[in-house]
């Protein structure tokens, strides 16, 4: 009986002793815990090391089902029209023109189709030329509050919008060199994975302010070869990642902070608030730089190149980093 009572009393230790929810990836180095702000500015305390509890929840986001596309065209500038995944009626009946262009936006942490982002550049765009503007809306996946989800769930969401642009070319005729992917914070980097998805055969992609925590050591960040032609713009250190991510990045004011702000939060969504006025201005133009490290020194005037920041039109075989100031307030361009 005693030794009956020993064993049981090891097993029962034994099992105390393992973790009931073991870690099995630390998703960047140095401390496990640290600050991450969402696209609205608020600040969260976030465990950037991965356990079997977040396996489970990230199995239950099922992007080719929860993604909803909304399309938006001049024929419906203020009311969307909802796309999903392989339903042909919805997209046949829809007003998506497979010989025009097509500008897909994809939303950061924390956000959904109405967010500030989609809701600044809309408008512009469809002023600016008869394109296709599709909303990616992937809230179910983006509003959590586990932000290593929130990038994981970026992946496979990216990997269903993918999936679902060659459903749209198989009905409507579009090819990829006619897609323009915008993506906010870790949308940004969800463009990529678009992009990577694709074949890197998607003609333009834009990164504004693509996210930090959590992509140091990611293979599925933004890079170059995600388009035909990469470009980032970085606002921002603490919420963005200050690093080279495109064909070409350019550094307004030093990619740090912005004029006229006073929050991360503003310096976060100065990028697409840049980018919405280079396409109505054409304004904005980069000085070259050596690299990063001279750009965020504002070190930029030995080389002489010039660049226009931002717009519609991809700048095939240009890259580089540039360099150049802005206003505090609009238009914030200086030219």
């Amino acid at each position: 009986m005693l030794k009956f009572v020993l064993i049981i009393s090891f097993y029962s230790a034994l099992c105390s002793a393992v973790p009931t929810n073991p870690i099995i990836s630390k998703v960047e180095p140095g401390l496990r815990y640290q600050y991450a702000q969402d696209s609205d500015g608020n600040n969260h305390l976030v465990d950037l090391w991965m356990s079997i509890n977040d396996l489970s929840e990230a199995a239950r986001f099922f992007p080719e089902v929860s993604n909803v596309y909304h399309l938006f065209t001049r024929s419906n500038p203020t009311r969307s029209q909802p796309l999903l995944l392989n339903n042909v009626n919805m997209l046949q009946e829809s007003n998506f023109d497979g010989s025009r262009r097509t500008i897909v936006l994809i939303h950061g942490w924390m956000n959904s189709g109405t967010s500030d982002f989609n809701m600044a550049l809309i408008p512009v765009l469809l002023a600016a030329e008869n394109v296709n503007v599709i909303v990616v809306d992937w809230s179910s996946g983006a509003n959590s509050l586990n932000y290593r989800i929130v990038n994981w769930n970026s992946v496979t969401s990216g990997e269903a919008v993918a999936k679902f642009i060659n459903f749209v070319n198989q009905w409507t005729g579009s090819n990829l060199s006619q897609y323009h992917i915008i993506g906010h914070g870790v949308g940004g980097h969800k463009a990529g994975v678009v992009g990577r998805n694709l074949n890197g055969q998607i003609g333009y992609i834009t990164g504004l302010n693509p996210a930090l925590i959590g992509w140091v050591n990611n293979i599925d960040r933004l890079s170059p070869s995600d388009s035909l032609y990469t470009e980032v713009i970085h606002t921002n250190y603490l919420t963005g990642y200050v690093e080279e991510l495109g064909h070409v990045d350019f550094y307004p004011n030093g990619g740090i902070s912005m004029p006229g702000c006073d929050s991360n939060e503003c310096d976060h969504a100065r990028s697409f608030f840049y980018f919405a006025e280079s396409v109505t201005s054409g304004g904005f133009t980069g000085r070259e730089c050596l690299n990063y490290y001279a750009a965020v020194l504002r070190m930029c005037d030995f080389l002489s190149g010039r660049l226009q920041m931002g717009g519609l039109t991809p700048k095939y075989g240009k890259t580089g980093v540039y360099y150049l100031e802005t206003n505090g307030a609009r238009p914030f361009s200086q030219g």
